[in-house]
């Protein structure tokens, strides 16, 4: 098989195993594409983490821990994909930690309140999981298995969001406030969050069919699925240009795009304070890992 007839096949809907033959480019594209998504988990955790002592309740702070220890599963599910392509975790996680690799926008920005905790289980792991049910369709076999368990489990996180949400907003009128002050400070990451407006048919991911829906059909379908459900709740979303046009498609202010450049490469607020926790984590984490893999040699 060449790599034309390679394309053709996945094009056509045809999925890959660890062991067949993949032309130099696609495993490049999906280590790339796979490896972040394992580093956003990994990540992803942190801004929830800095709450589970500050949560409310004792079953406030059980759900959070376990949305924790949910993510950083992904993340080692996640890694050993990426390793069975070639590159050890070590080497991810050495590359996320000198921030050479990227992990996603939103876990560049803080989480200032309790109603940031809620916004992000709901709104930002909604965003998260309709990139992922196209997953489910990747090419990549061994990927596209483990999104069915990863995204069983994102699904419970965004019930978790909205009860959270639900709660402040039948609250008092302070606690409504907190959740319109974090959407307003969430909703610029969010319409970024999907990506640039690149054509499905120019972006690689898309033509390789590691993913299997374009960057626009997926802010659509999360612009679909939830502003209803935000305005609903008697919630303002921030952008007065957000309407329906005639044809049923959300317009809406242009995203910064430059912004979302700029976090992604590594200067976000809470970049480089992340990444310093992560390092440390690892470092005094280090004696652990000699012991075991020693016992093991």
């Amino acid at each position: 098989m060449n790599e034309q007839e390679f394309l053709e096949y996945v094009q056509s809907g045809g999925q890959v195993e660890t062991t067949d033959w993949m032309p130099d480019d696609y495993r490049a594209k999906l280590i790339k594409f796979i490896e972040m998504h394992g580093n956003s988990e990994l990540m992803g955790v942190l801004p929830e983490r800095e709450w589970i002592l500050r949560a409310p309740t004792l079953q406030r702070k059980l759900a959070l821990t376990a949305k924790v220890q949910d993510e950083v599963g992904h993340s080692q599910l996640i890694y050993r994909v990426v390793e069975d392509l070639g590159k050890p975790r070590e080497r991810c996680l050495d590359d996320l930690i000198s921030g050479k690799a990227k992990f996603h926008n939103v876990f560049h920005y803080p989480t200032r309140t309790w109603g940031d905790v809620g916004v992000i289980a709901w709104l930002v792991d909604a965003a998260a999981i309709i990139s992922q049910k196209a997953l489910l369709k990747c090419s990549y076999a061994p990927y596209a298995r483990i999104m069915k368990k990863i995204c069983w489990e994102e699904s419970f996180h965004i019930l978790h969001g909205r009860d959270v949400i639900l709660t402040l907003m039948n609250g008092t009128g302070d606690q409504r406030e907190l959740v319109q002050e974090s959407l307003n400070r969430w909703w610029g990451p969010l319409m970024q969050f999907h990506g640039n407006p690149i054509a499905k048919e120019e972006d690689p991911m898309y033509v390789w069919r590691i993913k299997s829906q374009g960057n626009e059909e997926a802010r659509q379908q999360f612009l679909d699925g939830y502003v209803p459900q935000i305005w609903e709740l008697g919630l303002t979303v921030p952008d007065p240009k957000l309407r329906k046009n005639d044809e049923g498609i959300w317009e809406y202010s242009e995203p910064d795009w430059d912004e979302l450049r700029h976090v992604v490469t590594g200067h976000g607020p809470k970049t480089e304070e992340r990444l310093d926790l992560r390092r440390t984590a690892r470092e005094n984490s280090a004696w652990v890992r000699k012991a075991v893999l020693a016992e093991a040699a």
